[in-house]
């Protein structure tokens, strides 16, 4: 279950459960044909662009399309990568001038792994505009994808 707080006038904290090590979802964050399969896939996105170079101050992109042929994109850099525990990057919507930081934490404990992300962004108001967006939405999907990549890597472990 996807929990959602704002622990400061500033910041949004999404914190979910996922029944794997952390191993296997720091590579499900990191590889290019896993975040292809679960992020941003959901009520008619798809994830058409995804380009990441994981080294401190490697850039990232990503842009989603609908059936409709509306696209959104993201871009960033990585300021930090503790493999697998942490990601520490920027985040910039296209055609909007505020960047917030992104901190994800990965935490293991017996064989599950809490993923814990912290959105800091320049405002009060960004941060409640991105409250008001279909964020929870889309997060909650794609978390859901995630969990079923996350399940049959497990089951193909196990094989």
């Amino acid at each position: 279950m996807l929990a959602i707080t704002t622990p400061s006038d500033f910041e949004i904290t999404m914190t979910r459960v996922f029944d794997a090590p952390r191993d296997l979802l720091f590579q499900a964050l990191t590889n290019l044909a896993l975040l292809k399969r679960w992020f941003g896939v959901f009520s008619g996105w798809a994830l058409a662009v995804c380009e990441i170079d994981l080294r401190v101050g490697g850039p990232f992109r990503f842009v989603w399309r609908n059936q409709d042929g509306k696209s959104m994109g993201i871009h960033g850099f990585y300021r930090e990568i503790v493999v697998p525990e942490r990601i520490v990057h920027t985040e910039s919507f296209d055609d909007y001038p505020s960047e917030s930081l992104v901190t994800t934490v990965l935490t293991e404990h017996d064989g599950h792994t809490t993923l814990t992300t912290t959105m800091l962004y320049e405002s009060k108001e960004i941060r409640d505009a991105v409250l008001r967006s279909n964020m929870e939405k889309g997060a909650k999907a794609s978390y859901e994808n995630l969990d079923r990549l996350l399940q049959s890597m497990k089951a193909g472990q196990s094989s």
